[in-house]
């Protein structure tokens, strides 16, 4: 996420965006031998769905339905986007099409308490009171209704529930005075401007009412409370307590301070939330060179860099342990004396009750540490493991699933985080090798493992250690590199998992060459720019697991969909139309469907094979703003194997080169754009009420190109949304209705 800007103009470049994957693991081109043919596969994967799902009204955990508009669905009528497709749009506003209304709900700086003072967005807000507003970067979200005692978890409930937010990241020079911005000095922070930044990040637990038709924050709820990158947070799981984990403010290695960069989301089938945290590893002062070699592969792997942190939080001219905490370097006599491995206690998922304000946050270390996408559940089963998907996002990482020891009993639905305890701390974790016949295997990440225990570039002491390093023991096994895997979803209609590749600059580059399911190199030009090279408008994959059950170790996989404009850019001299059509396009966008940069992708409740999917996008934005488009997807194998030919291929000679992929059947009018956001923002984080009837979507970060220099001088801020006038624009979660009240896109 937050990926639109080159590395020359961002003030925050996220260290994995830009991807530390130089292990030599096998592209699809080199896996000659698949395990199994595709057919084979193919025909125990179309199975029938077991009968015994469990729903629980959250995402990826519902089952039955259609399967979205399929041509063979004879039984109950197919599904259609019931709006017209809107235009793309370069206005400072929000589109939607006629018959909706978008509404703001909860915007950076609002208050979630009676406690606290309106907002001022000048810059004067206190860092204190930032412990009780809206965070900045609203982000992945889920909603939770409540019963009607307003103390507990009712999935039904449309009317009043609770919303979980994570806050991503800051667009700093908005948070601070014109005063402040202008003394800004990355190696020397003044405090207090430290504090604010660090609680504008976390997640925001709010409820939320429906009154009179209308959807507000209820701010005298006892459940509202912030999680912010300094709120104490107990670590579980395999690494709980390993010697990886040992820090100051934990000698015993239990606890951490924070979350941080919390991107993607899920939910569980009893009741919390799952924030991710994803480009965390930015933030720290790292002082690599004094750690032990072993550390600092794992370090540079993880994209932990010599440098100050991407805002200098371990820079503070007050001292203190607050501070001192983001230097990640050797400074004291032993591990329990300083923060040496303060960055082990981020890159986790991290379990969140919205029914238990005085609870502390549980980083479930049997997951993995990476940069996580989301946390996305597959469908449940009475008695049967349950079963969780990631993406790691970065250039060339992967993608994994975690499969829980346990089995589901559905008398854990109301546990909370006991339920978490006996499902998230004990389980197998795996990352995806996708072969080149469209067939997939998953591998098992295991000290037990030859691949792993005898790994030369890094000597892994146990299990712990292995998922603390997941991205090292991925590079042992084999693992396929990804063009940046995003969100995870699961479509409830079928049970086919998605996941979106958003953009890889690097694919094609030197080591990185095109394989099956990452085809495209290719060249796109932005007007007043160089062009843009690689896989330049993303794509997303799909799989189904061999036999339709989410515990399989094979699967069948095709690209449901490739991100491109419409039609060839003439200013690009590389291609004809033809050409352009043939081998980029690959997905017969149009006018009315055309995206770049897919990123957050989720399924609604209400609506099986109802997909929503946003767009983080920088190479399309001389066309249009960051969007929202609504898709019926068909099923993993509706379409036909292609062949693509890309040109000027660094690591083929510059010459051609053609691999054969797997194209899902084009999409179509099942494919519409819904919403276009306001400049400069992008569209991510999503959920509805149990009910369909309202949808829930955030503007992320508007106005981010605007420069310090320009703090001072409304006039030439990049937005002014959503507040108008001469306002800085602010992060904002908004509620979209039909206006004849009918649920939302169908």
């Amino acid at each position: 996420m937050n990926d639109k800007l080159p590395m020359t103009k961002r003030e925050f470049q996220s260290a994995d965006d830009t991807g530390h994957n130089n292990s030599d693991s096998p592209s699809f081109t080199s896996i000659l031998e698949a395990r199994m043919s595709r057919r084979s596969v193919l025909k125990g994967s179309l199975g029938l769905l077991t009968t015994s799902m469990l729903s629980f009204g959250i995402a990826g955990c519902n089952d039955g339905g259609s399967d979205g508009g399929s041509d063979d669905d004879n039984e109950t009528p197919p599904l259609t986007l019931s709006f017209n497709p809107i235009a793309k749009s370069l206005a400072d506003m929000v589109v939607v099409p006629a018959g909706y209304t978008a509404t703001p709900l909860y915007r950076l700086g609002d208050p979630i308490n009676t406690s606290t003072p309106a907002y001022l967005n000048d810059g004067t807000d206190t860092a204190a009171s930032f412990q009780y507003r809206c965070g900045d970067h609203n982000d992945g979200m889920s909603y939770f209704g409540l019963n009607s005692a307003g103390n507990g978890w009712d999935a039904s409930n449309s009317e009043r529930g609770i919303i979980c937010m994570n806050h991503e990241n800051i667009t700093r020079i908005f948070l601070h005075t014109p005063e402040e911005v202008a003394a800004y000095n990355v190696s020397a922070r003044v405090a207090a401007e430290v504090d604010k930044e660090v609680h504008a990040h976390g997640v925001s637990v709010i409820e939320i009412q429906k009154k009179s038709g209308v959807f507000a924050v209820n701010t005298g709820s006892s459940f509202n409370h912030r999680i912010t990158a300094a709120t104490p947070c107990d670590i579980y799981g395999p690494a709980r307590s390993h010697a990886l984990m040992v820090t100051a403010y934990s000698p015993n290695g239990t606890q951490t301070r924070g979350t941080l960069n919390n991107c993607a989301n899920g939910d569980t089938p009893w009741g919390t939330y799952l924030t991710c945290e994803e480009n965390w590893a930015g933030y720290f002062k790292s002082g690599v060179a004094t750690h032990t070699a072993q550390e600092q592969v794992a370090m540079q792997r993880y994209g932990v860099t010599s440098s100050n942190g991407s805002y200098g939080w371990a820079n503070s001219t007050t001292a203190g342990d607050l501070y001192d905490r983001w230097n990640a370097g050797v400074t004291g006599a032993s591990a329990n004396l300083d923060y040496r491995n303060i960055t082990n206690t981020f890159g986790w998922v991290v379990e969140v009750d919205p029914f238990s304000p005085s609870a502390a946050p549980r980083k479930r270390t049997a997951l993995g540490r990476m940069g996580h996408e989301g946390c996305c559940c597959a469908k449940v089963t009475a008695g049967k493991p349950l079963v969780f998907y990631m993406g790691d996002d970065a250039q060339n990482e992967y993608i994994y699933k975690y499969v829980s020891a346990a089995n589901w009993d559905s008398a854990d639905a109301n546990k909370g985080m006991a339920a978490g305890d006996k499902y998230l701390d004990k389980g197998t974790l795996y990352v995806a090798r996708f072969n080149a016949d469209g067939t997939g295997n998953w591998l098992k990440l295991d000290i037990a493992e030859a691949a792993i225990a005898g790994y030369a570039t890094y000597s892994f002491a146990n299990q712990a250690d292995v998922l603390i390093n997941c991205r090292l023991a991925a590079d042992a096994m084999g693992a396929t590199k990804m063009d940046r895997p995003e969100w995870t979803g699961i479509n409830p209609a079928n049970g086919d998992v998605y996941v979106t590749l958003t953009n890889n600059s690097s694919r094609g580059s030197a080591g990185k060459g095109l394989d099956a399911a990452n085809p495209r190199y290719y060249q796109d030009s932005k007007a007043g720019n160089s062009p843009n090279k690689g896989n330049v408008n993303g794509h997303i994959l799909r799989w189904r697991e061999n036999g339709s059950d989410p515990t399989a170790t094979s699967f069948v996989w095709d690209v449901y969909l490739f991100g491109a404009q419409a039609k060839a850019d003439t200013a690009n001299v590389n291609y004809d139309e033809a050409f352009y059509q043939a081998h980029i396009n690959l997905s017969d966008l149009t006018d009315d469907n055309d995206f770049s940069s897919p990123d957050g992708l989720w399924f609604s409740r209400k609506t099986p094979g109802l997909m929503w999917l946003q767009t983080d996008d920088g190479a399309y934005t001389d066309m249009t703003n960051c969007m929202l488009l609504a898709a019926l997807p068909g099923t993993v194998s509706d379409g036909a194997a292609v062949a693509v030919t890309s040109k000027v291929v660094p690591a083929n000679g510059d010459a051609d080169q053609s691999v054969t992929t797997y194209v899902g059947k084009a999409p179509g009018d099942k494919l519409k754009r819904f919403l276009v956001g306001p400049k400069g923002c992008e569209l991510t984080g999503i959920t509805e009420t149990p009910d369909g009837k309202a949808l829930f979507v955030n503007i992320q970060h508007p106005g981010e190109n605007t420069t310090a220099a320009n703090i001072g001088t409304p006039a030439n801020y990049e937005s002014h949304y959503p507040d108008g006038g001469t306002a800085r624009p602010r992060s904002t979660t908004l509620v979209i209705t039909r206006n004849d009240g009918g649920p939302v896109g169908v």
